[in-house]
């Protein structure tokens, strides 16, 4: 029984982790093929070829998005942008969920940005209790101004799925940075902890000598 449960640690091992990845790049991929619905149905992968192939609305995704980015590049593109946001500017609604979203999407990729670069340790949901974060920003604005102390605003994601969490700013003294990734840090927030980056297991302790009897 010991053997047969190695062995089916083994394979589990081997299946859990593929699968998992496979079905989030399936859920991406479907969620990217949506986009062939802008084609025209008479010009549709699926019409022409009587089946679908999946994989083919990421690549035009991709090239709608590259030649958006070369089309906004020049003076006339960004003319263009500044028309389209000044409309914008003017639906009450809308102008509130486009601004966030602009100065979200300007602050994630942008290379100088600090949005989901440092790893922080913060006192979450009180005192003397330890979780994983990321700092999201460290601008002065009216939250400083106003409480007098330097705060830094962090995300606190929920465990196992790090895409929902809470926003909360933590004096900087409070805030603990950490030496690990990005990456290493959503690994060990998805694993619940079971997954240490850098962590130091302790060394087995050595089996008692066998004594003849």
């Amino acid at each position: 029984m010991s053997g047969f449960r190695r062995y089916l640690v083994a394979g589990l091992l081997v299946w859990v982790p593929l699968g998992i990845t496979v079905l989030v790049v399936r859920l991406l991929v479907g969620w990217l093929d949506h986009s062939l619905l802008l084609l025209p149905e008479d010009y549709q992968p699926e019409h022409l070829l009587g089946f679908s192939i999946p994989g083919l609305g990421v690549l035009l995704s991709l090239l709608i998005v590259f030649v958006t980015g070369v089309l906004v590049a020049n003076f006339l593109g960004r003319s263009l942008v500044s028309l389209w946001e000044h409309l914008l500017e003017h639906i009450p609604l809308v102008r509130s969920i486009y601004s966030g979203a602009k100065q979200l999407a300007e602050t994630l990729f942008s290379s100088s940005g600090q949005s989901f670069r440092k790893v922080l340790l913060v006192e979450f949901p009180r005192r003397g209790l330890w979780t994983l974060a990321f700092q999201t920003g460290s601008d002065i604005g009216e939250a400083q101004e106003k409480t007098g102390r330097d705060v830094v605003n962090v995300y606190v994601p929920t465990t196992p799925n790090p895409t929902g969490g809470y926003f909360v700013m933590v004096p900087r003294e409070d805030v603990v940075e950490l030496s690990m990734s990005v990456d290493d840090g959503l690994k060990m927030l998805m694993s619940m902890g079971a997954v240490v980056p850098g962590g130091h297991h302790p060394d087995p302790e050595p089996a008692p000598p066998v004594t003849d009897t």
